[in-house]
């Protein structure tokens, strides 16, 4: 076990700077980013190359912020008088604990799906728009269906967040 308390407090401090880098960009992109590209920029080519631009630098900063949250998580986990062991429930911080992680494993399906599917469909049907190829209805229903998931996401996130608050309170009992 890694009980040296420098580990243990940089592990909170890594975390929930992660948590801060993840969560803010979805809030950034559901909230802020796309609403504002849909009802600004006409345009679905150029919509589609700004959201494009936005994703490939927000991307790597989500997947760092997502390592770093499971190795800290990794971290406080076994150090916590509450964990009992691996699919052990028998207190309210593990269910907590346990609907955190279906949380934040929706999240990363969510992430996945995006990453591998729909990203590479927009970008794809961008080029065709750029040559006048590609239907702008195909696009326009892809940017929906990623905004949609990022909404969703951002659910999730605040789940991720509520189940975090409900293991902390058992803490302080």
């Amino acid at each position: 076990m890694l009980t040296n308390p420098f580990i243990i407090s940089a592990s909170f401090f890594f975390h929930l700077i992660a948590t801060v880098v993840w969560i803010g960009g979805l809030v950034t992109l559901a909230v802020i980013v796309q609403p504002v590209l849909s009802h600004t920029i006409t345009d679905v080519k150029e919509r589609a190359r700004l959201m494009e631009a936005v994703q490939k630098r927000f991307q790597p900063i989500a997947n760092l912020s997502l390592i770093v949250l499971i190795l800290t998580g990794l971290v406080q986990t076994v150090n916590s008088p509450f964990y009992k062991g691996f699919l052990r429930f028998d207190n309210v911080w593990t269910e907590a604990i346990l609907f955190k992680h279906l949380a934040i494993v929706g999240m990363v399906i969510i992430g996945g799906v995006m990453t591998f599917s729909i990203q590479p469909a927009v970008r794809r049907n961008a080029l065709l728009l750029a040559n006048d190829v590609a239907d702008t209805a195909d696009v326009a229903k892809l940017q929906k269906q990623q905004a949609r998931l990022t909404r969703l996401n951002l659910v999730l996130s605040v789940l991720v967040l509520l189940f975090t608050a409900m293991a902390s309170a058992q803490t302080v009992r």
